[in-house]
């Protein structure tokens, strides 16, 4: 049956340093770039009827490497937006609001759960009558694909922090007996012999 594949994006040196990043366009580093080429075993012999993608570089470049042709990209595919916390790291932000949680706080100067997760509804809402003729690739970021995950199967954009998702993975969504479920998550790519073991980014 068709499948929507979320695909995350190489290491990155905010990611590798635990940095939230959503609008900073980065690079990915040589060990992201190994990590997407490797994503192509997980890929390998799938065919996708579309193949949409965050217009981060990061993202795209992981696609390419990956050897997806990406269709379009979407906006709605780009990572949460961290505002005031851009660039800054979980354990940074905490000493000085040692409660804060994206899941339930959102960001300052940056996006609610509840605007990401109408995000992720208008990506889900679009992809969802194409797997009539097909599987699908979305290939985005951390929190945002952990909130698609979590709307897939009807639970809020909060619940996307109960979802773990490391770089250069594959997880997959689909049906079971007519319900939405999730039928595989955070897949490693296999290992390359020279990068580092994955570790989460926040």
């Amino acid at each position: 049956m068709s499948e929507i594949l979320l695909i995350r994006h190489g290491e990155t040196a905010w990611s590798a340093s635990h940095r939230h990043t959503s609008y900073t366009d980065l690079e990915l580093t040589p060990d992201g770039e190994r990590q997407a080429r490797a994503l192509g075993v997980l890929l390998a012999g799938r065919r996708f009827v579309r193949v949409l993608s965050s217009p981060r570089q990061r993202a795209t470049c992981t696609a390419h490497l990956a050897g997806l042709d990406v269709d379009t990209t979407d906006p709605d595919l780009a990572e949460w937006n961290y505002g005031d916390y851009e660039g800054r790291t979980t354990a940074d932000i905490h000493h000085e609001n040692p409660h804060w949680n994206i899941w339930t706080d959102g960001a300052p100067g940056g996006e609610s759960p509840t605007q990401v997760g109408e995000r992720a509804d208008q990506v889900l809402a679009a992809t969802a009558p194409l797997l009539d003729r097909g599987s699908v690739a979305l290939v985005g970021h951390a929190h945002s694909l952990r909130v698609i995950g979590a709307r897939w199967i009807g639970l809020p954009p909060s619940a996307g922090g109960l979802l773990r998702l490391d770089t250069a993975t594959v997880s997959v969504l689909g049906h079971e007996h007519g319900r939405r479920v999730i039928l595989r998550w955070n897949q490693p790519a296999p290992s390359t012999g020279t990068a580092p073991a994955q570790a989460a980014r926040h």
